[in-house]
């Protein structure tokens, strides 16, 4: 009886170990964030762009970000006349990850469609404010700077 109890005891002592190093080593491992920028105005986008560069430096990466643009903002951009500052740095943020999506409302009222805009942009087709809501659900932060 005294070896099965020190077994028992062994066992359920090398069972919490185990479980410590593996809780210690997720509690230092960090975690992915989630984030969604909300965009309306024209005159922050090189503010949120910056940000959203900012951003994925400051995690090394680790950071799922969605861009949702809307209302005046989106004019900006549309891929005729553009400036090459902006669309340089817009597609440098598509390739490290980012979403962007255009509000259909806002598409419909000005007359855009998804070719107009920079390569990488889907279509928020219940609306932007919808979108940032549905996001939110999903566990992302909401930012709008």
């Amino acid at each position: 009886m005294r070896r099965r109890d020190m077994f028992r005891t062994v066992l359920a002592g090398t069972g919490t170990l185990l479980g410590l190093r593996a809780a210690q080593a997720a509690a230092t491992e960090p975690t992915r964030q989630k984030v969604a920028y909300h965009l309306s105005d024209t005159d922050k986008v090189n503010f949120v762009l910056g940000n959203i560069k900012n951003h994925y430096e400051g995690t090394g990466g680790k950071v799922d970000i969605v861009l949702v643009v809307h209302g005046p903002a989106l004019a900006a951009f549309k891929s005729k006349g553009i400036s090459a500052a902006i669309s340089g740095r817009f597609a440098g943020l598509v390739q490290q990850g980012l979403e962007p999506h255009a509000c259909a409302n806002t598409m419909h009222g000005m007359d855009i469609t998804l070719p107009d805009l920079l390569a990488g942009f889907h279509a928020a087709d219940k609306g932007g404010v919808v979108k940032l809501a549905e996001l939110q659900g999903q566990g992302y932060a909401y930012l709008r700077p």
